[in-house]
């Protein structure tokens, strides 16, 4: 969590746990600070303990008492007296369904911070990251703009390192509240499934509530298409919501949109205008065209015609750029302005980033790591291809085994060399993985593995011609590779830099 925000002159721990629990009057005292990790909690704060999947935070309860917890707050999974209700002389409160009422707690720490500003959540399958960035880029232009996503969290320009795309409760409240205190009149949040699903920004007010698309993710935590569909719809039935804009091309968007409370201000986009529906606010991005420099689209609107030209690459993008517009919009940049910021926004860190050097392929480092992903970016690099395409990929372990074998069939498919790799393989065996991936290539001798990712994308960077392109795609912009419990220090948009300059050579 970060630092700022989180200390705080103190709040009665009544007034924290009011409606959720009873605090004797006895126990009643001043909370300085709220932790869910016992390492990171200091005097005189809250601890508390939730259920978490592998472990429940009540094994800590000891150690934060040590540490000098002023109370408890833990969740019962069964009997709610299966701890006493004094620790060694400190409160060790019960409180039901503790994991959705995190977020309460830390925003009546905070003095609920999300009331002070414009958030807009932005959740999907693809393009979250992409979207929340434009969103920002083209509202720090005229004050500070609050940032939490996958690249990082902070006000824009100054974003600190991130470990989850949507942080846990407490965090996101702290740092709300940091925005706040900073000025910031707006905050731009990636709202995850499991973000919504756990909990994360219960106690949010969302002003704009933004949908990309969705498509096979995650699965191996929700379990099917169904429940990671409703999962992100948590996001549309927030409390007090003020507008949402939604991706109508997609038919899960069409449900959202349908599913809406009266009062919630529909902005729909889209590039087919027979999905976007009679009545409401709409943007139609009727053309399309990839140019050297970027894209260009071609708009029509309840606001008026317009174009727009950003120097992003890759048709997906226009969905993302459109979803930005419409998200200025919902918080009252005029229409023709809101186009005019957009054009000046640049592309995000690892999000089809392109690396070029004299006499040398050309790179692009992506985050894609879904088969949708992976088949739009391929796609839309051909565009900007006149050689051979190569696409070097590999798949995150303890993941969804599922997305294997179609990430590798979409890659035979669209690209014309394949190199697989290793991503994040975490605990599993990363033979295993590759395995799963070469069970969707119909030609397998065809592809060349190598697990070493640095050696894997020195061979596709080493072999390409000038004219060829070399998609590397997978991670992005992380600064790590997760293997086993060891998160070793490594970039591909690092790496990729270096070969270009001729360094990494004799791998």
């Amino acid at each position: 969590m970060s630092a700022l925000a989180r200390r705080h002159p103190g709040r009665p721990l009544a007034e924290l746990l009011a409606g959720l629990a009873s605090v004797d009057a006895a126990w009643n005292r001043d909370i300085k600070g709220l932790a869910l990790d016992h390492r990171q909690l200091r005097r005189d704060e809250l601890f508390v303990a939730l259920a978490g999947r592998r472990v429940h935070g009540k094994a800590f309860i000891s150690a934060a008492v040590e540490a000098g917890a002023a109370a408890v707050v833990w969740e019962p999974e069964g009997d709610a007296h299966e701890l006493p209700t004094l620790w060694r002389g400190v409160p060790c409160i019960p409180v039901p369904a503790l994991s959705q009422h995190a977020g309460t707690i830390a925003a009546r720490f905070h003095h609920d911070p999300s009331a002070a500003l414009q958030v807009v959540g932005v959740t999907g399958t693809n393009g979250k990251t992409s979207t929340a960035h434009f969103i920002a880029q083209a509202l720090a232009g005229e004050q500070p703009c609050g940032v939490l996503g996958t690249i990082g969290s902070g006000l824009y320009g100054a974003l600190g390192a991130a470990s989850h795309t949507t942080p846990d409760a407490l965090a996101v409240q702290a740092a709300l509240a940091g925005f706040r205190d900073a000025g910031a009149p707006a905050a731009v949040m990636e709202v995850s499934s499991h973000g919504l699903d756990q909990g994360r920004v219960n106690a949010v007010h969302f002003h704009t509530a933004v949908f990309t698309n969705l498509s096979r993710d995650h699965l191996d935590y929700h379990g099917d298409m169904d429940r990671y569909a409703a999962a992100k719809a948590r996001l549309f039935a927030t409390p007090g919501l003020r507008a949402a804009v939604i991706n109508m091309d997609d038919a899960h968007g069409r449900a959202y949109a349908a599913g809406l409370a009266p009062d919630v201000r529909l902005i729909a986009y889209g590039t087919q205008p027979t999905q976007l529906g009679a009545g409401g606010d709409f943007i139609l991005a009727h053309r399309v065209e990839p140019r050297p420099a970027g894209l260009r689209l071609q708009l029509e609107s309840s606001w008026g015609s317009a174009e727009l030209e950003a120097a992003v690459f890759g048709r997906f993008n226009a969905g993302n750029l459109l979803a930005a517009l419409g998200a200025l919009v919902s918080l009252g940049v005029p229409f023709r302005e809101a186009v005019a910021r957009l054009a000046a926004t640049h592309g995000v860190p690892g999000r089809t980033e392109r690396f070029e050097a004299a006499g040398r392929p050309a790179v692009v480092v992506d985050y894609a790591h879904t088969p949708d992903a992976l088949e739009q970016v391929l796609r839309a690099l051909r565009e900007h291809c006149g050689g051979r395409l190569w696409c070097v990929f590999g798949c995150g372990g303890e993941r969804d085994r599922g997305k294997r074998a179609p990430m590798g069939r979409a890659a035979e498919r669209l690209a014309d060399h394949v190199v697989i790799t290793d991503d994040n393989p975490r605990g599993e065996d990363p033979y295993q993985i590759i395995e799963d991936i070469l069970t969707g290539i119909d030609k397998p001798d065809a592809v060349y593995v190598r697990r070493d990712r640095p050696s894997a994308i020195a061979h596709a960077v080493g072999c390409a011609k000038p004219a060829d392109l070399v998609l590397v795609a997978g991670k992005g912009h992380e600064t790590y590779q997760q293997i086993r419990e060891a998160c070793l220090p490594y970039s591909d948009r690092e790496w990729v830099a270096r070969l270009l300059q001729g360094e990494g050579a004799q791998l």
